[in-house]
């Protein structure tokens, strides 16, 4: 319990927006058809604070990049809440020059969002899915609670249309996974048959797989009855691994396992022929000797790579865990389950 407290997530509810400035430029002018995210590690220092933040959980809406995050800088370092900033990037295509601004927002639309998740205890890893077979966006967190240390808990509501304020739903907990351990860090595959989540309750956290019906709408399945998940065993460690963002057929996640730069670090693995491949470090560039935790990756069509943002609490932040966002190319290809 310990270490996930300490150790903060990142929701980013995310709009994935590129302003390329091609609009006053002649095309003789463009040296580079694809923005690229660069591969040095940047401080999105106005989202953070002299406290703990982290965990991001990805919306997608036109023009700007609004993020969710948890954080106790409203309580002075007690408890975690979470708080709403946004994102915006752009790449010049005749310089190559990329720009990166962050900011910390007051939205009506993600503040009714947060007002109706954040709980009585530390709320963490905050996390967006829009269910097809329904048609409704679902947020799902990890809560303290009493009984049970961190269980999910899910909030419903109809896509954002303009600044409309959504009609949410819920907490609902998420009674198919929850036990009397600790769960967190909820990602679903792409496909959506696959529900991925770490859990203590084989004694270290390890990352499970909840195989789900599509048949049955997202709702339903959550607050459905439980049923027993399975180790992902090409993945875990005998020590903590923790995280799971699920992107196409890549996963990307932390450990704290034997070999890394020291702290926790972050991984990926490939998915290949019904299986995830062996982890691989992300290496010197994004893991340092401090504490890297709770990937989430950005993907943009115009850019020739992908980008993760993360928290960390190396040297040289505000304080605590910060976020950061890095560039990086993972060997994406066509999903084969």
């Amino acid at each position: 319990m310990k270490s996930i407290v300490k150790l903060t997530h990142i929701f980013c509810l995310i709009t994935l927006y590129l302003s390329f400035s091609t609009g006053c430029k002649k095309e003789s002018y463009i040296k580079y058809s694809k923005g690229i995210f660069p591969d040095s590690v940047i401080d999105l220092i106005n989202l953070n604070s002299e406290y703990d933040d982290y965990n991001t959980a990805l919306f997608s809406i036109e023009g700007v990049c609004p993020v969710i995050f948890s954080s106790n800088r409203g309580s002075k370092g007690a408890q975690f809440d979470l708080v709403q900033g946004v994102i915006s990037f752009g790449f010049d295509q005749e310089t190559g020059f990329f720009s990166l601004n962050s900011d910390i927002t007051n939205d009506i639309y993600y503040g009714t969002i947060i007002s109706k998740a954040n709980t009585a205890g530390n709320d963490f890893g905050p996390y967006s899915y829009f269910s097809s077979n329904d048609g409704y966006e679902y947020f799902i967190l990890a809560s303290e609670t009493n009984e049970h240390g961190l269980d999910f808990f899910f909030l419903k509501s109809l896509p954002r249309f303009e600044n409309a304020v959504p009609n949410v739903s819920g907490l609902f907990p998420v009674n198919v996974i929850n036990t009397r351990n600790n769960e967190a860090y909820i990602s679903f595959d792409f496909n959506g048959d696959s529900v991925y989540f770490c859990s203590d309750r084989n004694g270290d956290y390890d990352i499970f797989v909840q195989k789900r019906n599509l048949s049955v709408a997202t709702d339903l399945f959550l607050s459905g009855s439980f049923e027993s998940a399975s180790v992902v065993d090409s993945i875990n460690s005998t020590s903590n691994d923790k995280t799971p963002f699920v992107y196409m057929n890549i996963m990307v996640y932390s450990s704290d396992r034997p070999g890394g730069m020291g702290g926790y670090d972050l991984y990926y693995s490939v998915f290949r022929n019904g299986k995830w491949s062996s982890p691989v470090n992300l290496g010197p560039k994004v893991n340092t000797e401090y504490n890297e935790y709770r990937p989430v990756i950005i993907n943009h069509q115009d850019f020739v790579n992908q980008a993760i943002i993360f928290s960390s609490d190396r040297l040289g932040g505000k304080g605590g865990f910060d976020l950061y966002l890095a560039g990086f190319s993972l060997p994406v290809s066509r999903i084969t389950y």
